[in-house]
C-alpha cells in the first residue's frame, strides 16, 4: 500500500542571481555581481568558494552500470530504492498512471545474468518511465484519455522495444495531457501531476508526468513525446534535461499520433549524459516508420570530454546566436536575466555570443496551432468506438460514434478537433491551413539562415517558470502563448536540448529555468557535447527538488 508522503529534510541550495548591463545593440554578454536572495529577502554576495561548493551532475545510468558490473550492488537493490521513493512521493506528485508489476522480476533476471557472466545491455538495471501515448504490450496505453481507458496494445512501440533490448526496466506509464494536447497535465483524463519543486505548481506538459518522475527521482530517465515543446517545456519547469531529436531520428511507430508531421519521441534525464545514452538507445531507422532516417546513429556519450581534461576555454570558436525575439515582451524579466547569465557562462567557456533575429518567429505560434489542430482532427477520427476506444451504448451508428467520442474525449481535445476541422473545411482551407504551411516554410528558412552564421542558437525554453495549478486552465490563449519558445523548432524539424541553467524566486527552494539549445538537422551530438560542458562547468546551482531527501 502506498503510504502518505513524509516531509523530507529539505536542503536549500541558494539560487544564482545575475545582474546585467545589456546595451540595446550589445553583441557580448558580461556577467556582473552574483547575488543570493534568501527566503527573508536578505541578500549577500556569493563568494567564489560558495560557487564551487557543488559538484556537477553525474550519470545515473553509468553509475548503475558500474555498480552492477563490479557487483557492489544488485539490480534488485537499485529497483527497491526507486520503487520505495516512488511509493512515498507518488501520492503527492501523481506522475504515473500505471506502475509495472514486473519491475522486481526483471531486476532479478538481470542479477541472474550477472551471476552467469552474461553480457549486459547498456541500460541494464536502469528504471525508465514511458509516456502513456507510447505503446507498451504489457501495460495499459491510454494516451491520457478516457476513450482508451484500459486499452492494451498488441505490440511495443519501436522505442520501447529498443529499450527492452538494451536491458532497461520499464517502471510504468507516466501521466500526460490527453493525446498530448496541453501544457500542464491538467488536460489529463485521469489526474493532475504536481511539480516536485512546488507541489502547488504544474510540471508542464504534455509530458509532465515523465519530467516530474525524473525530477523526483522516481525513475532514472523517461521517454516523452514532443509535438510543440512537450518535452522541453516540462524539462524547464521540473529542472531536468530534455532532448527533442531531429524529426526522423527516432521511430514514431507505436506513438499515438497527434500531429504526424510534428510528433517526435524525446528523452528526459537528470544529466546530459543520461539523456545522450537514452537517445542513442532508441534512435535509428525503422522499417515500420517511413519517416525514420537511415542516417547512422553516432555514439553521443562517447564524445563527451571529462571535466578533468577540459581546457580553460573548451568551447573556443563556437558561434552562439541568442534569439532576440525570445528576450522581449511577454517573457518574465527573471527568466531573461537567467538566460543572459547562461549566455555569459558560454562566453566564459570560449563561445562567441551574438544576438540574432528570426523575422518569422512570432508567426510560428498561430501557424503551429492551425497545423497541429488540423492534423489532430484527422488522426483522432479513428477513435470512434468501433475501431478503437470505449464504446457507448447506442441503437444506431451515428449515435454510437457521437456518444463514444463525446463521453471519451475531454474538452481540450474536442476544442482542437473543432479548430482543425474548421481550418480544413472547403471555404477556409486556403485562408488558414495553406497559409500556415507557407509560414512553416518561412520558419524553416529563418532557422537555416541563422544556423548558417551560428553553430547553435539559444533561447529560454518557456517565457516563465512553472506557474500555479489552475492559473491558466480557463485561459487557453494564455496557455498556448507559453509554447512560443518551442513550436518553431518543431515546424523546422530541428533538434533542441533543454537543460537547467538557474533559478528564479518561487516555491520552497526556488524554481528552475531551462536553457534551450537549437542545432541544425541531426546535430544532436553537437548540442549534447555543448550541453555537457555547460552542465559540468555551471557552478552554484544544484537541481535536486525539495521532495528528494
Amino acid at each position: 500500500m502506498i503510504s502518505a508522503i513524509q516531509n523530507p529534510r529539505i536542503q536549500f541550495l541558494f539560487q544564482c542571481r545575475y545582474q546585467f548591463n545589456f546595451p540595446p545593440k550589445a553583441r557580448h554578454f558580461h556577467r556582473s555581481t552574483v547575488l543570493l536572495n534568501s527566503a527573508s529577502s536578505s541578500s549577500r554576495v556569493l563568494t567564489e568558494k560558495t560557487l564551487t561548493s557543488t559538484s556537477p551532475p553525474t550519470s545515473e545510468i553509468l553509475t548503475i552500470r558500474k555498480s552492477l558490473l563490479s557487483r557492489e550492488r544488485k539490480a534488485v537493490e537499485i529497483a527497491e530504492e526507486y520503487l520505495n521513493r516512488l511509493r512515498v512521493t507518488e501520492p503527492t506528485i501523481k506522475s504515473f498512471l500505471h506502475v509495472s508489476e514486473n519491475v522486481m522480476k526483471e531486476a532479478e533476471e538481470i542479477d541472474l545474468k550477472i551471476e552467469r557472466n552474461e553480457e549486459l545491455g547498456v541500460l541494464a538495471g536502469v528504471l525508465i518511465g514511458v509516456k502513456d501515448n507510447i505503446c507498451t504490450v504489457d501495460m495499459p496505453s491510454t494516451g491520457g484519455s478516457r476513450i482508451l481507458q484500459d486499452y492494451r496494445p498488441a505490440y511495443d512501440a519501436t522505442a520501447v522495444k529498443k529499450l527492452k533490448e538494451s536491458g532497461a526496466i520499464l517502471v510504468g506509464k507516466t501521466n500526460m495531457d490527453e493525446f498530448g494536447m496541453g501544457s500542464t497535465t491538467e488536460a489529463s483524463g485521469y489526474q493532475v501531476t504536481a511539480n516536485p519543486w512546488d507541489v502547488s505548481r504544474v510540471p508542464g506538459g504534455s509530458s509532465g508526468g515523465s519530467a516530474a518522475a525524473v525530477s523526483a527521482r522516481q525513475c532514472v530517465a523517461a521517454l516523452g513525446s514532443d509535438t510543440g515543446g512537450s518535452v522541453r517545456q516540462p524539462a524547464s519547469f521540473c529542472g531536468v534535461v530534455g532532448m527533442k531529436p531531429t524529426y526522423g531520428r527516432v521511430s514514431r511507430f507505436g506513438l499515438m499520433a497527434y500531429a504526424s508531421s510534428l510528433d517526435v519521441i524525446g528523452c528526459f534525464g537528470s544529466s546530459v549524459a543520461d539523456t545522450a545514452i537514452l537517445l542513442e538507445a532508441i534512435s535509428g531507422h525503422d522499417i515500420f516508420d517511413a519517416t525514420s532516417s537511415k542516417r547512422e546513429v553516432p555514439s553521443f556519450a562517447s564524445q563527451f570530454i571529462s571535466t578533468e581534461l577540459l581546457e580553460s576555454k573548451p568551447l573556443k570558436g563556437l558561434r552562439v546566436g541568442i534569439i532576440g525575439e525570445t528576450l522581449g515582451d511577454g517573457v518574465d524579466k527573471p527568466v531573461v536575466s537567467t538566460i543572459k547569465a547562461a549566455a555569459s557562462h558560454l562566453e566564459e567557456l570560449g563561445c562567441t555570443v551574438s544576438e540574432v533575429s528570426l523575422p518569422s518567429f512570432s508567426l510560428g505560434l498561430p501557424a503551429y496551432y492551425i497545423l497541429a489542430s488540423s492534423e489532430s482532427s484527422s488522426n483522432l477520427s479513428r477513435y470512434d468506438g468501433v475501431r478503437y476506444g470505449n464504446q457507448a451504448a447506442a441503437e444506431e451508428l451515428n449515435s454510437l460514434h457521437s456518444d463514444s467520442r463525446c463521453n471519451g474525449f475531454g474538452p481540450e481535445v474536442k476544442m482542437r478537433i473543432l479548430m482543425g476541422t474548421y481550418a480544413l473545411s472547403a471555404g477556409y482551407y486556403d485562408a488558414y491551413y495553406k497559409r500556415a504551411q507557407q509560414v512553416r516554410t518561412l520558419v524553416q528558412k529563418s532557422f537555416k539562415d541563422a544556423l548558417r552564421e551560428n553553430d547553435i542558437l539559444i533561447s529560454p525554453a518557456a517565457p516563465s517558470a512553472a506557474y500555479k495549478m489552475g492559473e491558466k486552465k480557463n485561459d487557453p490563449l494564455a496557455m498556448y502563448a507559453g509554447d512560443i519558445m518551442t513550436v518553431n523548432v518543431n515546424l523546422a524539424g530541428l533538434p533542441a536540448l533543454v537543460l537547467p541553467c538557474g533559478f528564479v524566486e518561487g516555491g520552497p527552494a526556488g524554481l528552475p529555468i531551462g536553457l534551450q539549445m537549437i542545432g541544425g538537422q541531426f546535430d544532436e551530438g553537437k548540442l549534447l557535447r555543448v550541453g555537457h560542458i555547460f552542465e559540468q562547468t555551471l557552478q552554484g546551482c544544484r537541481f535536486n527538488p525539495p521532495l528528494v531527501a
